[in-house]
């Protein structure tokens, strides 16, 4: 089919003259996806519907290139009087396009970087190459690089937090979209290969129409854990093995004389299925499931692996020579054809095969797509099947294979080092208050304190602290303990159980949500004796798991140093932290503490925080690992990776880090194999450099670095901080400004996630989960989270110090400070993203006139200001000044969200009214979904 010419609906970047040439492609892309769409909405919705939604796409995308008010106008009086049917046709036309428009902006980015690499051009940043290029300026010896790698962690941890709106079916249809584009870029196609090509989009799209958007149920966390696992099936299987061989590449280049052998340093974690922090669906059994569905995918992988090598190595030893130990591992095959006794590797690798096959039978009761040849005996261990693999390998490199060596048996080889037969390490993470609540049940029906919630801290550290240096345990299977110790009992012994299946590896993280004192590990360290997870070796306690303090609120950072110092001062303690071979990891919760005090101020605490522990981990002989809680949004500490890690402060990093990829993120981040291997290589390229080179060198003119910026920072972050608490908590009715003027209701009530939306029955800010509180605002197009309160924090500081050396100073920290640096950025895209006039239809849903005024007027003064002193700080003119990609993608994009808010207001009205109709409650969780689409960072 040759795409006809017509079918004008979302065809003409009207919004977006003057495109360069590098970027006609892109411009290509979209009018061909969006004249793809308004042909499908033609065909499938009749031609009185495709024109509304050309006559809305028209107006919108006049008011956004015109600043048409009279268009704005028209806009809203069409979309408010569209019959129902209508009105849902629209919403999903726009929200289809936003999603493809994504598709064409990523494949754009697939073509820049190839473009890139083709030419030869420089390195750029986030590359390895920049990366190892940057090191070696200066002066970085290959020995040290050598150190810090074999002693690294990198670790990016998925979440289930649920901001992924996109079901799993709208995602597949996505990516044979992608593919479709990227078959287009990659050859130079016949004419009857371009119609095929042509027919195959049109039929994808027309897919992506028919395919529900919205789910009838909530999730379970069953299917969040196989969510997850789809993204290894569609990138970290391939793309985490090569990105070890690229680095271990531009290594050999650049030092020739050093091994290179990369030990596994980076890994891939997860939460999902083990995270029960408010979430009471998490149980030891849903555990259990969670690393058996992990465990079966990869073993899956492996065993299709392993009949591929089968395939790929049908060499003959009449015409090649091999190694004894490969001859005797095809001995031990159960591969008895005479049509294969010359080919040794094809016959190991049937054996290998057979022993996967029943690896996953007794692990998993996992059954292959695929059956063995014959019966073998299952692996004991991944080291077992990584040994039979190493046979293989050295054989071929010892008789003129190592070709054939480096190819997917290499990529094999270094999937089992970092998958394993677990798939990835499922940390536990649970409420302070939860694992307070058992140990004082524990404690009370053993006789040793009748009321333990009644001590203070004090009392607390001296009674567990001699708990933990007894064997004797507390827990008694004839005592009759209330369901939530029960249940967080099982989860401990179910670790237990799990680690032994499985391997250690599968289950090494306990984290504490809410610490706030030193009380709270120690009580975690008592659940883990009970369970058989702290043992006594030789009269001294062993841990076996990592024991990590989670610091949340404003106050909890700002207590995390003195918290962390009082606990290694604990000798019982400072022993288990020495069988974690004296690393102790800390994470950082991004979002609440923005909740808690706005964005600025958080961004500070965090910064601050990770000094205090630097420092005190350093005097106590302990590395600190730092684990970053951040989410997709800037709102709750989202922002590119690379220029975050880079803002650390000096010696935070040390080669370690790990880091939440949440919600949307994922998907943005990893469904595409090759923006995949980018996002991956970006946080090893970040964690080296921070970790081997001082980022903040150039800060501070008077030789005092950094530190020359605190008291500003200091300052700002106060007067920030009154702002923002002075709105959030202070404001009388601000709540329900809050629940009138955004969809937090209809969030809450939208099936993207098995997590309530608040920790408690409440109506209150405090208790409401920091996710849904940011996706809240996003949605109003406000994303107050993001920069509130940094305006009023300059313009006051501004009148203490005097303005224009105040601004100077400013200035200069925006220049040489990566921390103030990213700080910026961030606001400055946040609010790039954000709309007033559009917002103002969102406050207009607020009930009481005097409140929407008084409200709304607070945060329209908050952004003007905050507006300026962006402007001011960078000496710039507009915003994204800086940032033309994102600059332009906002320019292509906005004018098809703009209609989903107006419907999406007009819906909310309409519900909240009263109005029972399916479809109404339908059509704003499918504007939801546009939006969070079009914003791509939303939650």
């Amino acid at each position: 089919m040759t795409l006809p010419a017509g079918s004008p609906a979302f065809s003409a970047l009207d919004s977006a003259p003057d495109l360069s040439s590098k970027d006609k492609p892109l411009r290509d892309d979209i009018r061909l996806l969006g004249r793809l769409i308004g042909d499908t909405v033609r065909d499938q919705e009749g031609t009185e519907t495709f024109a509304v939604v050309e006559q809305v796409r028209q107006l919108a995308v006049r008011f956004a290139r015109d600043a048409d008010q009279e268009a704005r106008q028209q806009l809203e009086v069409l979309l408010d009087g569209l019959p129902r049917d209508t009105m849902i046709s629209v919403v999903r036309a726009f929200t289809y396009f936003l999603h493809l428009a994504n598709i064409a902006e990523d494949q754009h980015h697939i073509r820049r970087r190839r473009a890139h690499d083709i030419a030869g051009s420089k390195a750029r940043e986030g590359d390895l190459a920049h990366t190892l290029d940057r090191l070696a300026a200066e002066g970085v010896a290959p020995e040290t690089l050598a150190d810090c790698l074999a002693n690294a962690l990198v670790s990016p941890v998925l979440t289930a937090h649920p901001t992924e709106v996109q079901r799993k079916s709208i995602l597949r249809s996505e990516r044979a979209i992608a593919r479709h584009l990227d078959a287009r870029d990659r050859t130079k196609l016949t004419p009857e290969e371009e119609a095929e090509n042509d027919e195959a989009l049109a039929t994808a799209v027309l897919t992506l129409w028919r395919t529900r958007m919205l789910r009838p149920q909530r999730l379970r966390v069953i299917d969040e854990v196989k969510n997850g696992i789809a993204f290894y099936d569609d990138t970290f299987f391939d793309e985490v093995p090569r990105l070890y061989g690229r680095l271990e590449d531009l290594l050999r280049a650049r030092y020739p004389q050093q091994d290179w052998n990369l030990p596994a340093f980076f890994r891939l974690g997860s939460w999902i299925g083990g995270d029960r922090d408010g979430n009471p669906f998490v149980t030891a059994d849903i555990l259990r499931w969670a690393l058996r569905l992990q465990s079966s995918a990869a073993l899956e992988h492996y065993l299709e692996e392993a009949h591929a090598l089968g395939s790929e190595l049908p060499l003959s030893e009449l015409l090649v020579p091999v190694s004894e130990a490969l001859r005797a591992l095809a001995a031990h095959s159960p591969d008895a054809s005479p049509h294969r006794q010359d080919e040794p590797y094809r016959r190991a690798l049937i054996g290998i095969y057979a022993r996967l096959a029943a690896t996953a039978r007794a692990l998993d009761h996992h059954e292959p797509v695929r059956h063995e040849k014959g019966e073998a005996p299952a692996y004991a261990s991944p080291a077992e099947f990584e040994a039979d693999l190493a046979v293989l390998a050295e054989s071929l490199n010892g008789h003129g294979g190592a070709r054939l060596a480096k190819g997917r048996l290499k990529r094999l080889q270094r999937a089992v080092q970092v998958f394993g037969f677990h798939l990835a390490p499922i940390d536990l993470r649970q409420n302070s208050d939860v694992h307070e609540r058992t140990v004082a049940e524990l404690l009370a029906l053993a006789g040793r304190c009748a009321d333990y919630s009644a001590l203070s801290e004090d009392e607390r550290i001296a009674l567990l602290a001699s708990e933990l240096e007894s064997p004797r345990l507390l827990h008694s299977p004839y005592l009759d303990y209330g369901d939530e110790t029960r249940g967080e009992l099982a989860i401990f012994f179910a670790a237990r159980e799990l680690r032994e299946r499985y391997g250690d590896a599968a289950l090494p993280n306990c984290i504490i949500s809410k610490t706030d004192g030193a009380s709270d590990l120690l009580e975690v360290a008592l659940l883990l004796k009970e369970s058989g997870l702290l043992t006594f070796e030789h009269g001294q306690p062993t841990l076996a798991v990592n024991i990590i303090p989670l610091f949340e609120t404003i106050g909890d950072l700002q207590a995390s140093g003195p918290t962390m110092a009082r606990l290694l001062d604990l000798p019982v303690y400072r022993r288990l932290v020495a069988s974690r071979r004296d690393t102790q990891e800390v994470m950082l919760g991004y979002s609440d503490s923005n909740k808690d005090g706005g964005f600025l101020t958080s961004g500070w605490e965090l910064y601050k925080a990770e000094t205090a522990l630097t420092a005190v981990t350093a005097a106590h002989g302990v590395r600190l690992r730092l684990f970053h809680g951040r989410g997709g949004s800037v709102g709750r500490g989202g922002g590119p990776s690379y220029q975050a890690i880079l803002a650390q402060p000096k010696g935070a990093v040390q080669g370690q880090i790990r880091i939440t990829e949440q919600g949307e993120v994922i998907g943005a981040k990893y469904a595409n194999p090759e923006i995949g291997r980018r996002n991956l290589e970006i946080l090893v390229a970040a964690t080296l450099e921070a970790s081997l080179l001082d980022p903040e060198k150039e800060a501070s003119s008077d030789g005092n670095g950094a530190q020359a910026y605190y008291p500003v920072m200091e300052r700002l972050s106060a007067l920030a901080f009154g702002a923002y608490r002075n709105l959030v908590y202070e404001t009388p009715g601000f709540v329900q400004y809050f629940r009138e003027s955004t969809p937090i209701a209809e969030i809450a009530d939208l099936n993207i996630g098995s997590r309530p939306a608040s920790r408690k029955a409440s109506d209150r800010i405090e208790d409401l989960r920091a996710i849904p509180w940011v996706f809240s605002w996003s949605q109003c197009r406000l994303m107050l989270p993001g920069w509130y309160g940094f305006g009023a924090a300059v313009e006051q500081w501004l009148a203490e110090v005097g303005e224009r050396e105040g601004l100077a100073r400013l200035q200069t920290m925006y220049r040489t400070w990566p921390f103030f640096r990213a700080l910026h950025s961030n606001m400055d895209m946040v609010l790039a993203k954000t709309d007033l006039g559009i917002a103002s239809r969102y406050a207009g849903l607020v009930a009481d006139p005097v409140l929407r005024e008084q409200v709304f007027g607070r945060i329209v003064g908050e952004w003007q200001r905050t507006h300026r002193a962006l402007l001011a700080i960078a000496g710039q003119g507009e915003l994204l000044a800086d940032n033309p990609l994102l600059k332009r993608s906002i320019r292509n994009r906005f004018p098809y969200m703009d209609p989903l808010n107006h419907v999406q207001v007009e819906l909310l009205r309409r519900h909240r009214a009263g109005e029972t109709d399916e479809r109404v409650r339908r059509g704003i969780h499918i504007s939801i979904n546009g939006i969070a689409a079009g914003l791509r960072n939303s939650g």
